[in-house]
């Protein structure tokens, strides 16, 4: 008798599936997926359970048919960013909620996390980015405050599940770390970009700079570091616009 139903799938990915069986998620890694980063993601979700915030229950790491597999509690629900697409008139109210989730989110620690700055430095050095380019976005993360804030690193409405309770549950923290507030932020709004939601993007940096009293210029060093930083495990179409990103020097 199979532990776990694989037949709905709720999420597909090139090396990844998620599928739902009652109140679990499974995620059913790739065969070529190495051990450490399935229990590395496992990790993540295992050490932001221990804050008071909002997140699904880590359930366990299995294999299935050879492939890891992470299993966690399925949050009944509708995504943000479904709720903004069904009721436009409300875009605001959803996004001073989101920028206020992830201000609170911003006051947690987890020390277990890897270290955002360490990533970073690690991924822009294969960014496949000129040498000079290199040199000096590392310069400018050398010169960056280093803080140990709990950071998601995919912090956009899809990953935010609203129950029937109102209630905000954070999902997918396989890209978490402990970094700078502001490097976080930036990653958001370059998702907003990616997503081709340019408009939504500047209303959310506003947002979040006056709420969390800091500077917009500040979060404006990070955007580069941020797309530079996300080169090499982009997708083929979001390869032009990241590398634009990266390669500008300075922003105004």
């Amino acid at each position: 008798m199979e532990k776990y139903r694989l037949e709905k799938v709720i999420a597909q990915r090139p090396t990844k599936t998620v599928y739902r069986d009652g109140k679990k998620a499974i995620k059913l890694l790739g065969e070529e997926y190495p051990p450490s980063d399935a229990l590395a993601e496992a990790l993540n979700l295992a050490a932001v359970g221990e804050t008071a915030l909002k997140v699904p229950r880590l359930i366990e790491v299995t294999k299935i048919d050879g492939r890891w597999a992470i299993v966690w509690e399925y949050i009944e629900g509708i995504t943000l960013d479904r709720l903004i697409e069904q009721n436009k008139s409300k875009e605001g109210e959803y996004l001073e909620g989101f920028v206020d989730l992830q201000l609170d989110m911003h006051t947690y620690s987890a020390p277990r996390l890897p270290r955002l700055a360490e990533k970073m430095e690690r991924k822009i050095k294969i960014s496949g980015l000129d040498a000079t380019v290199r040199y000096e976005l590392l310069g400018r993360l050398a010169g960056m405050p280093k803080h140990a804030k709990l950071c998601h690193g995919d912090f956009n409405p899809s990953n935010i599940v609203i129950t029937e309770k109102n209630e905000a549950y954070i999902i997918d923290w396989s890209h978490a770390s402990q970094g700078n507030a502001s490097a976080d932020a930036a990653q958001t709004y370059l998702l907003f970009w990616l997503a081709g939601n340019i408009e939504i993007a500047d209303k959310y940096l506003s947002r979040f700079c006056k709420k969390s009293d800091t500077a917009k210029q500040y979060v404006e060093k990070w955007l580069s570091i941020v797309a530079a930083s996300q080169l090499p495990k982009a997708k083929p179409e979001e390869k032009e616009l990241l590398s634009h990103w990266a390669n500008v020097a300075e922003y105004q």
